[in-house]
């Protein structure tokens, strides 16, 4: 049994294995520029962010109704069930998909569809959380969470996500601020490609609960010292880094040195069928390359429950905790 832990930085559509994503091509009358399964693993080949998002967004172009929204989200849930997620805070991108003519109520209710049946089929509780593309205009998120007002009742929280180079979070303060005054959680990517200053943004302009990344914090000794005095989490995804050129290989990424100062750090995914591999592969993974020790790596599991949005559920965020406590490694190997 995998050690049990939450998953807050994950990204629905950065879920699209090739082998779904040419199903659906083939059920949508798609035609991906791509010969095959193998060819287009190839692609997944990265130079930076940017390189990345290219092809991200064009294979969206298979994501058309309810029912491939659903599956891509069931699959996701089943992988992730299988490597110990036990909670999982979803984002999705409607801006992506609006673009393309798909209706923001289809993206929502396919998903919807899967979530609702997740803790019965996969044990796994869910949130579900709206990005904004940073870059795209303030006016277009605006739209966005207009247009998203018929549905709060799915959503628990808003996210901004995208390139980040040349966007700062300060660009979005009117959408934050509408949407804090829906009622909704809010977090965002700062400090991947982004400078500190950028994770100095979304915790002051907009008023975010979480840094999504927060990598380039230990640039600024000042602004680690503040994000451990107030305790505020940082959903990191070390493959992702590597993938992505933000860390040249995984033994020079920097988690090790974030937990011995006291940051709150999380551990995830990201884009796993993008950046080779899920939640336990990723924990797996920097136990490897980092020598994290087991305490370490149950740190890391206690902190995804202490900073997930259960605050709604408190006795199975209780629970779950108890379980991280609990986890023996040696009855739970191999993860």
């Amino acid at each position: 049994m995998p050690l049990p832990k939450a998953e807050l930085h994950l990204h629905i559509e950065g879920t699209l294995e090739p082998e779904l994503a040419f199903a659906l091509a083939a059920r949508n009358s798609v035609v991906l520029p791509y010969k095959d399964t193998e060819e287009l693993r190839r692609a997944y080949l990265f130079q930076d962010l940017q390189s990345f998002l290219d092809l991200y967004y064009g294979l969206m172009s298979v994501l058309h109704t309810e029912d491939d929204f659903a599956e891509l989200a069931d699959a996701y849930l089943a992988r992730a069930a299988g490597q110990g997620v036990r909670h999982a805070e979803i984002f999705f991108d409607p801006q992506a998909h609006t673009a393309r003519g798909v209706p923001i109520g289809t993206v929502i209710d396919g998903l919807a569809r899967a979530l609702d049946r997740s803790e019965e089929r996969h044990g796994v509780s869910t949130r579900l959380i709206m990005c904004f593309l940073r870059d795209e205009s303030a006016e277009s998120a605006m739209a966005t969470l207009d247009a998203a007002k018929p549905y709060l009742h799915r959503i628990a929280g808003v996210g901004l996500d995208s390139a980040e180079a040349g966007h700062p979070p300060s660009k979005f303060r009117e959408v934050y601020e509408a949407a804090d005054a829906l009622g909704l959680r809010k977090v965002a990517h700062a400090g991947e490609e982004g400078p500190p200053a950028y994770i100095r943004e979304a915790l002051d302009v907009l008023g975010v609960e979480r840094i999504d990344h927060g990598l380039r914090c230990m640039e600024d000794a000042e602004l680690v010292e503040r994000l451990v005095r107030e305790r505020v989490p940082l959903t990191l995804c070390p493959l992702s880094n590597v993938r992505l050129r933000a860390v040249d290989v995984l033994e020079e990424h920097p988690l090790g040195r974030m937990m011995d100062a006291g940051l709150l750090c999380t551990v995830n995914s990201d884009d796993p069928a993008y950046f080779g591999g899920y939640i336990g592969d990723t924990f797996h993974a920097v136990h490897e390359a980092l020598g994290l020790t087991e305490e370490q790596l149950r740190e890391l599991a206690r902190n995804s429950f202490l900073a997930s949005f259960l605050d709604d559920d408190e006795e199975r965020r209780a629970r779950l905790i108890a379980e991280v406590e609990a986890y023996d490694f040696e009855v739970g190997r191999p993860e």
